[in-house]
């Protein structure tokens, strides 16, 4: 067995199926028996940290909410800045903002403008790839100030709602690097 697929075995045992959640006929795939493991954290942080580095990241983004929690120790532990994407006004100052489409909608998420910049090699960092939306979103946000996105990595990648081919074109050849696919 390879290290990539213990550490995959690892965090797949620590993540719970919830079934009809949010809604009926939906299985959640719950990451917080996860986060309250050290070991199996530790294994996540270290893996996309190392992805980040092999990537040529000098930068991460989290996406808000669970990207923070992931993103701020890979990049601790990458020994990058670490800069968070948040939903539109919860940032105080000035920002570049992007919105995108929802099914049932759209919405609009925000980073400082002065936190990227030209020569800035960013790795997108967030728990779950499922259509892709708010990915493309913090692609294009990255790209808008200057920077080159170095990837995305995410732990989870609901492959059936088609994120992946929706980054496709976004990530212009750039990484995309999911733990486990379901």
């Amino acid at each position: 067995m390879t290290e990539l697929a213990g550490v995959t075995e690892l965090l797949l045992s620590r993540i719970r199926d919830v079934p009809d959640y949010p809604v009926p006929g939906v299985m959640f795939k719950d990451i917080t028996p996860l986060l309250a493991d050290p070991a199996a954290f530790s294994a996540l942080t270290d893996t996309l940290a190392e992805l980040s580095v092999r990537h040529g990241a000098t930068k991460i983004v989290g996406l808000e909410a669970r990207g923070f929690i992931l993103g701020a120790p890979v990049a601790l532990r990458a020994g990058l800045g670490f800069i968070p994407v948040r939903k539109a006004g919860k940032l105080p100052g000035a920002t570049l903002k992007q919105s995108y489409d929802l099914e049932y909608g759209s919405a609009e998420i925000e980073v400082h403008a002065e936190d990227l910049a030209a020569g800035d090699r960013v790795m997108v960092i967030d728990d779950v790839l499922a259509t892709g939306g708010t990915a493309e979103a913090a692609l294009r946000l990255i790209r808008r100030a200057g920077a080159e996105a170095a990837g995305v990595a995410v732990l989870m990648e609901l492959a059936a709602l088609g994120g992946r081919q929706r980054l496709r074109a976004p990530l212009d050849g750039a990484a995309l690097e999911a733990l486990i696919v379901v």
